[in-house]
């Protein structure tokens, strides 16, 4: 990769501006384009292509809900993190069903920021540990209107071997792929083929449902 492209979608100038400022002092990332509200970040992106857009939660004109879902549905090579000033649940659960590779809070420290970028960047998910226990809290409560939610019959951990089972749990605490590589000693190349098996064996669509496969099996529990 010769280089991470970042289009910053905000309607805020002073934040985009921030954001800026931090990603073009970043080393491997720059930043293509800005958008102040979600259409303009849907046409941008359409036409601009970058690797991860940096999508607010409420704009004016289309909201970074709908822009991102449009944009899953119009680009679907490109990511997006979405990034809100509210720690809201329905926000988190709605990012995620609309396509989103990744969702964090604005006032997460910059370097973990950058770090997300990257992680999203090189094709994960990215779901925080804050995110992760409200996953598995939402599970808990019972039937959930959003399909991707609601408790179903238990998938058992068929065919999955131990080594994937200590990968899954990993993935249930919110590690991402070069933490679990370094947590259990492996390359990023071999925990990258475990997640892919998981995704197969246990036919879910992301990490978010292995999260909730985890919790279904005993793997994590909603409050350690």
């Amino acid at each position: 990769m010769t280089g991470i492209r970042v289009l910053v979608a905000d309607d805020q100038a002073l934040l985009r501006g921030s954001f800026r400022v931090l990603l073009e002092t970043a080393p491997g990332l720059s930043v293509v384009g800005e958008a102040a509200d979600g259409a303009e970040a849907v046409r941008l992106a359409v036409e601009l292509r970058p690797d991860v857009v940096l999508m607010d939660v409420r704009m004016p004109v289309l909201d970074g809900i709908e822009a991102t879902r449009r944009l899953r549905a119009e680009a679907p090579e490109v990511r997006v993190l979405v990034l809100t000033m509210f720690d809201d649940d329905s926000a988190v659960f709605t990012a995620l069903r609309a396509g989103a590779a990744g969702f964090l809070l604005k006032d997460t420290p910059p370097a973990d920021l950058l770090r997300a970028i990257t992680v999203i960047a090189a094709g994960e998910s990215l779901l925080a540990p804050t995110v992760t226990r409200r996953l598995i809290e939402e599970f808990t409560r019972g039937p959930d209107p959003t399909p991707t939610l609601t408790p179903g019959p238990v998938r058992p951990l068929t065919g999955v071997t131990d080594r994937e089972q200590q990968v899954l749990t990993l993935i249930a605490r919110g590690r991402a792929n070069d933490e679990i590589a370094i947590e259990l000693h492996l390359s990023l190349a071999t925990v990258k083929t475990y997640v892919g098996r998981l995704l197969a064996k246990l036919h879910a669509r992301d990490r978010a449902q292995l999260v909730i496969i985890a919790y279904e099996n005993g793997l994590v529990r909603a409050n350690p």
